[in-house]
């Protein structure tokens, strides 16, 4: 175990190194140099940042005598946090590995963040220099590629072939982009940039093209369905090099709102058509509208999806959702430096050697990080036969199994047989004339206390029938998967009306969030989408149910709860 370790964040007081700085400052045998070309912006970080680790200001210019300058500082480890790292090449000096060159022959151990696929593979040229030194040099220590290496370590398990990989990082639209980081994508957005596609090299275009998909942890609140558009990581190179057999390896951002980065999109495609050079000179004016333009909830996510065979040939689709709540999803891509350092405080210091970051860390470590934090994380595992599961089963996976045995019953029916089940329930209505409007119009129950109940459901191939009986009064509907921007979502449609909601699993319940709903399949403002809280639970034996509907401009129109078993005959 360290004693202590000194630690120059080159960058340190901008997006990525402020991040990785707040998030180490918790340990006091840490001394952080904040550095970058502004000694005054430094002296105002650490002035801000309330930490227990010793924090000095340092003015740092890259563009100088860097082995000087880091023989004067004599840092333990030097984290290269500034970027962007696919302008290095334009250095003044024409060397974008000056900063590790200088690093090796002083001795001290080398992180940077980098996310320039060129930058990161060329980083083994230094491994002999860096063997002989004793010192690591680790580039890529970020999101992409360290921890979706770490994912598809995890999710590959069992399985004999690996055939496809799938990734994309969706960030909240309020957790401020820097602008090395718009200069980074400005730089390639519309260039070719190398990929393996269909089993060959080939060429991509980031930003021109997208792919869609819904990150949803199982068993909590998606986010809403995504549109990811092709970007430059190391991922592109790293993973097929580690898994040969790889056909095909795709990485995408999806930046909302999703109109701006439509925008985007059209730029990329004008510099893939050559009618524009480059969108570098814009990289100021796109920095501004993607730190104003906001709006949307605040939260982001991360997915990984891997498609091959399992263990008796069989294809298998796994995926892993990572879900960050509010201000914590920014720190992510900081994350892989913080853990290396806190490994090195404890005495596991990486292998000597330069290389890409893809080994250093597991999963494990990331989820140790993580439970800190309101970062929630899930897998989805789809094998050839799963549409014969029940509905309930495919859309909640493996959280299905943290409900009470009540709600398990209701929601895994017998294919053939179905399942019908009894109890009361209390009902209220609404009084206006609207309400009531509605209320016959989807053939609500009527209002009263003790009401019989009985609920039939019948499976349908993929899809269940519900038929509600409220003594008496009958209304149906069907439910199923949703698809497209629905997907991971449970469509119940009325007639003419579909409602997509959201299973979310909390504390034993199965609470039922509404995320948007459609008539005849057309689209219908959120801001008018009936509300209310609905949500099932288990007391003993019994299932218990709460609906309320809520409709903007109308106001309450019914209010339905209630208990179900099985072995109970409901009068009619």
């Amino acid at each position: 175990m360290s004693a202590s370790l000194t630690i120059l964040i080159l960058g340190g007081y901008g997006t990525f190194g402020g991040r990785l700085a707040r998030l180490l400052a918790d340990e006091e045998r840490l001394h952080l140099i904040i550095a970058g070309r502004s000694e005054a912006a430094a002296r105002a970080f650490c002035a801000a940042l309330a930490s227990k680790a010793r924090l000095s200001p340092r003015r740092f210019d890259r563009a100088g005598d860097v082995e000087a300058e880091l023989a004067a500082i004599k840092p333990d480890i030097v984290v290269d946090a500034s970027g962007p790292f696919q302008a290095y090449g334009q250095d003044p000096h024409g060397d974008p590995y000056r900063l590790v060159r200088a690093a090796i022959a002083l001795g001290i151990d080398y992180l940077d963040l980098a996310d320039g696929s060129g930058f990161v593979a060329g980083i083994g040229a230094f491994d002999e220099a860096a063997r002989r030194r004793g010192v690591f040099v680790l580039t890529g220590v970020s999101s992409f590629p360290v921890l979706t290496v770490a994912v598809l370590r995890r999710l590959s398990q069992g399985l004999t072939r690996l055939d496809s990989v799938t990734g994309g990082i969706a960030p909240s639209p309020y957790a401020g982009v820097g602008l090395n980081v718009i200069r980074a994508v400005a730089s390639y957005a519309g260039q070719r940039v190398r990929l393996r596609r269909d089993g060959a090299e080939m060429c991509g275009y980031p930003l021109t093209e997208t792919r869609r998909f819904t990150v949803a942890p199982p068993g909590r609140l998606p986010l809403r369905s995504t549109l990811f558009s092709l970007v430059d990581v190391p991922d592109l190179q790293v993973v097929p090099a580690l898994w040969p057999q790889l056909r095909s390896v795709w990485i995408g951002v999806g930046p909302v709102p999703e109109s701006l980065h439509r925008v985007l999109i059209q730029l990329a495609r004008l510099v893939r058509l050559g009618i524009l050079p480059t969108l570098s000179p814009l990289a100021p004016l796109m920095a501004r509208a993607v730190n104003t333009l906001r709006f949307g909830e605040h939260r982001g996510g991360m997915f990984v999806s891997l498609a091959g065979l399992d263990g008796e040939g069989k294809p298998v689709e796994r995926s892993w959702h990572l879900l960050a709540e509010g201000d914590d999803g920014p720190l992510i891509p900081s994350m892989a430096a913080e853990a290396i350092i806190r490994h090195c405080l404890a005495g596991h210091r990486p292998e000597i050697g330069a290389r890409a970051a893809t080994q250093e860390l597991e999963l494990a470590d990331y989820e140790a990080l993580f439970a800190r934090r309101r970062l929630f994380t899930g897998l989805r595992d789809g094998r050839a036969g799963d549409a014969d599961l029940a509905l309930y089963r495919r859309l909640l996976g493996d959280s299905f199994a943290l409900l009470p045995a009540p709600l398990q019953a209701l929601h895994d029916p017998d294919p053939l047989s179905g399942l019908t089940m009894a109890g009361e329930a209390e009902v209220e209505r609404g009084s206006s004339l609207f309400s009531r409007l509605v209320g016959a119009v989807f053939g609500f129950p009527r209002a009263g206390r003790g009401v019989p109940v009985t609920v039939r459901i019948e499976r349908h191939g993929p899809a269940e029938q519900w038929l509600r009986n409220f003594a008496g009064k009958s209304f149906a509907s069907r439910q199923s998967a949703g698809s497209g921007r629905t997907d991971k979502l449970l469509r119940e449609s009325f007639g003419p009306f579909g409602f997509d909601l959201a299973l979310v699993v909390e504390g034993g319940r199965l609470r039922l969030i509404p995320r948007g709903w459609s008539f005849l399949g057309i689209p219908l403002p959120s801001g008018l989408a009936p509300r209310g809280e609905a949500y099932e639970f288990a007391e003993g034996r019994k299932f218990h149910f709460h609906v309320e509907i809520v409709l903007p401009l109308i106001g309450f129109v019914v209010r339905y709860r209630g208990w179900l078993e099985r072995g109970v005959r409901s009068e009619e």
